[in-house]
């Protein structure tokens, strides 16, 4: 049996209107509130995975290593490195995380793997023990960005990922380092090869959902965010990856949602998919 929690990172405050797509204000201003820069909150969560003496996090958030020029330009509250502050807090320092899991390469959800900015010194890997995974296309992308998307990589990042010989690549749908408790799916939608895991636990299937379904309101099969590639066809991924979950009694896991960490997949009295069973954290669920 496993056992989870979920570890807030640093938090941000980002325009509302970027993360809703083409959907208008007068509809998610239902679903959240916004500041007078039209700024909404969202949190940057990780998994924590205890699981037959290993220890497994999925995603590092966005950490602490902007300097504050570009802290105050992406929104970033805390200025100390919370992720860190909340491992303690459940009993574990970084270096005894045996593999880091992650999604994808934006700054958002890898840039808490270093350390907190310093003036006049580089950052450094933090989780000196863990094996790193990422799919070969998020590697592919985050090494050879688009124009569009170039800003959300940490080139200094990648060049210490390759450095430490514990990165590992994958286009499978299995890992051996994670065994077969632990199923890959990819989306493209997004960013090339955003890996979502889906988890085997005794309460049904969890999905890490990363930036495919990132909070409550996005589990709506039309809504998507101004910074996916393929707006439609992250629709597509979404509702199929939903589907396989509601058939089997799953759940998601968000990242990006400041109230809720995990919902399971339910559908309403029209048949659209919805958030059931919200939690608002884990603090070490058996499942």
């Amino acid at each position: 049996m496993k056992k989870l929690y979920s570890i807030l990172g640093n938090s941000q405050r980002l325009d509302g209107g970027a993360m809703f797509g083409n959907a208008p204000k007068a509809l998610w201003e239902r679903w959240t509130d916004a500041d007078d820069q039209n700024r909404i909150q969202l949190a940057c969560r990780s998994l924590l995975v205890e699981d037959a003496g290993k220890v497994i996090l999925f995603e590092t958030g966005i950490g602490a290593f902007f300097s504050p020029k570009y802290q105050a330009r992406f929104g970033v509250i805390e200025r100390e490195h919370v992720l860190l502050q909340n491992l303690n807090a459940i009993g574990y320092k970084d270096s005894d995380v045996d593999l880091v899991v992650l999604s994808h390469l934006h700054f958002d959800h890898a840039g808490g793997l270093l350390t907190p900015f310093e003036e006049d010194k580089e950052s450094s890997l933090l989780f000196p023990n863990a094996s790193f995974l990422v799919s070969e296309q998020a590697w592919e992308r985050a090494n050879n960005p688009h124009a569009r998307d170039r800003a959300s990589f940490i080139p200094r990042l990648q060049h210490l990922l390759k450095d430490s010989k514990r990165l590992h690549l994958y286009s499978g749908e299995n890992s051996p380092i994670l065994g077969p408790d632990y199923t890959f799916h990819y989306s493209n939608g997004h960013t090339p090869g955003l890996l979502c895991t889906e988890i085997q636990t005794e309460i049904g299937p969890i999905l890490f959902g990363a930036d495919l379904i990132p909070g409550v309101p996005w589990v709506r099969e039309s809504i998507t965010m101004g910074y996916d590639r393929f707006p439609e066809l992250l629709i597509d991924e979404k509702t199929k990856l939903l589907a396989h979950l509601y058939q089997r009694n799953g759940f998601v896991f968000f990242t990006h949602d400041p109230d809720c960490c995990m919902a399971k997949v339910t559908k309403n009295e029209r048949g659209r998919f919805t958030a059931g069973k919200q939690r608002p954290s884990l603090q070490g669920l058996f499942a």
